[in-house]
Formats: C-alpha cells, structure tokens, sequence
C-alpha cells in the first residue's frame, strides 16, 4: 500500500508512519517543519525514522499543503492508495492571536488535499478532526451524533469546516473520507506546547505550573499508540454508502455518500488534578502550583464516547493514565539526558 502522511514530523505523524513502516507500507511523508514549536524536536523525529535501514519505504519533501502545485506534483508522481493528512496549524490559544494562520492551513491547504485526491482518485481519506469541535456541548459524553455547531475557538471551527468539506467531496465526488475527533492525545514525543510536556518540564525544574480553571478541568487523555492502533485498524475499513441514512433525521457521522467521524478517545476522563498527581508519582517530585482562571477558547471538560468506533473496528482505546505518563517521563528524561 502506497500512503501519504502530511504532518510527518509531528507528533502523531511521527508515530503513524513509524507503524506504517513497520507494518509493510510504503510511506511519503510531507512536513513544511514550521516554527510553531522546537524545529530541533521535528527534525529529531525524522532523523529517527530515516536513518533506521528498514525504512528504505520511506521519502520525505519538505513543503506546504497550501501549495497547491507542490501537492499536484507529489501525488502525480506518487500515486498513492491512500492519504492521511495529520498537517494542520495546532493549538486552541494560539488561534487567538494567529487566526490567519488557521485559516491558511486548515482551511486552504486541506482544500487542496481534498482536490488532489478527487483528482487522482484516492481510495480513503484519513483526516485529523478534534475533540475541541463540540465546543459548548455539555452533554456527555460526546457523540458523533451530538450537533456541533457552537464552536468556542477558531481552532474547533476550523476543524469542523475540514468535516463538512470532506461531506461535500464525499457526495459530490464519490471520494471515501474518514475524519478522527483525537481527544487530548499525549505519549513519547509529544508536543511542547501540550500540558504533559509543559507541567513535566516546569517540575523538573521547580518552576511553577499553571493550572487553568483553578483546577477544575476535565480531560479525556488518549495515549498515542491507541491512536496509531485506531488509524492502521481504519486504514482500510473504507466506508461506503448508508443505504439506511435518513435525511429526515440525519446523523452528523454518516451520510448517504462514503463518509464517517469518528471520535477516538480513552472514554475515561479524569481530573487535571489527578494528571499532575500521576506526573509527581512518576518524578517522584512535586509541583508548584499556580491556580488561574481559565483561558478564552477552552472547554472544562471532555469525554468521548467510542462506541461507534468500537462497532466499526472492534477496537476501543484502552492505555492507562499511569502507564502513559510513565512512558512519556522515560522518553523525556532519555531525550533531554536528565538522571
């Protein structure tokens, strides 16, 4: 199978096409390695996948999917099965100050993904939605039958945009999408700006860690490799057609055409209390906390409700809290060089 990964040197991305590899697959990994966070820590995770002699499978173009000419050649001369596009502007408070940037990536450049693959005939689109696309919802846990038309970031209403354009190539174009709603992802090789790595660091260095809503956070944390898990089982679970969709009372997640949304989440939530408290349990310190309103943008809580996965791919996320963060710290300390 011939895949393209966008947002190979991202954290997810990273992940994925490692597991692609390893499974037999021939990966094009794209990446424009941008500034957002340490460039070193992508260009680390890269490094790792190529210079390990079993991954001859893989070729890497730096290179942005809001270029349109550069995406066209990549998918001429590559003629993927199928595409995975992880590449998107991350971060709910960043887009408070950068919406621009938002609106560039995951609005042009996933227009241009989707046309490449109307225009090459792409078997399956993967894509990464979010957990931040149920916005005001306050019914738990969330499902993809909930509505989600109350965004509180441009980040979610980015996102959901990305759903309803797949929608549109789906039925327009025949062209089979699958969007993932990731909940809270964390694991080796995370992202700096995610509160895993930001509370771990501010520990080891006895600075002190701000806690939004004065504690009162509620998070559906989802280990990465139940993610990487979920996306190899969808790979080629290619969806078809509802012949039982009813347009009278339609379902957000399904469509007459070959669409599906997904979440993939832990269906666990705990407290961001108890999160930092299996972060102190695992560098048997303990941290300086600082209690704060909460940031604009943001939600109190998460939890997804997996059942439609699971009846889909016979699969749920399962990875405990304690087994993850321990993993996390072990990668952190060996990739920092701390004792």
């Amino acid at each position: 199978m011939k895949v393209i990964v966008t947002g190979v040197a991202g954290f997810i991305g990273f992940h994925l096409c490692n597991s692609l590899l390893e499974k037999g697959h021939k990966v094009l990994g794209i990446d424009n390695i941008n500034s957002y966070y340490d460039i070193d820590l992508k260009k680390a995770r890269l490094n790792l996948i190529q210079k390990k002699d079993k991954y001859k499978n893989f070729s890497f173009f730096k290179g942005d999917i809001q270029d349109e000419l550069f995406l066209k050649d990549i998918f001429k001369s590559f003629e993927p099965n199928i595409v995975i596009n992880l590449a998107a502007q991350a971060g709910v408070r960043y887009s408070l100050k950068n919406p621009s940037k938002y609106i560039q990536s995951n609005i042009v450049g996933f227009g241009n993904i989707l046309e490449c693959c109307k225009n090459f005939h792409i078997e399956h689109l993967i894509y990464a939605s979010s957990s931040s696309v149920y916005g005001g919802n306050t019914k738990f846990p969330f499902s993809e039958n909930d509505a989600v038309d109350h965004p509180v970031s441009l980040y979610a209403a980015t996102k959901r945009s990305n759903e309803l354009m797949a929608h549109t190539y789906s039925h327009l174009f025949n062209l089979p999408t699958t969007g993932l709603r990731f909940f809270t992802v964390y694991g080796p090789w995370g992202r700096p700006d995610m509160a895993l790595f930001i509370f771990t660091k501010s520990i080891i260095e006895g600075k002190p860690i701000d806690i939004f809503n004065h504690g009162n956070m509620i998070r559906d944390f989802t280990y990465v490799d139940d993610v990487i898990e979920g996306i190899n089982l969808l790979l080629l679970k290619i969806p078809a057609k509802d012949e039982f969709f009813k347009s009278s009372s339609p379902s957000p997640s399904k469509s007459w055409c070959p669409f599906r949304i997904f979440n993939i989440g832990n269906s666990n939530p705990i407290s961001l209390i108890s999160y930092i408290e299996a972060i102190e349990k695992s560098l048997n310190l303990k941290a300086i906390k600082n209690f704060v309103d909460m940031q604009p943008g943001d939600v109190s809580k998460t939890f997804s409700d997996t059942s439609s996965l699971e009846n889909w791919i016979k699969f749920r996320p399962a990875t405990k809290i304690s087994k993850g963060v321990e993993s996390f710290i072990s990668w952190y300390k060996d990739y920092y060089k701390i004792d």
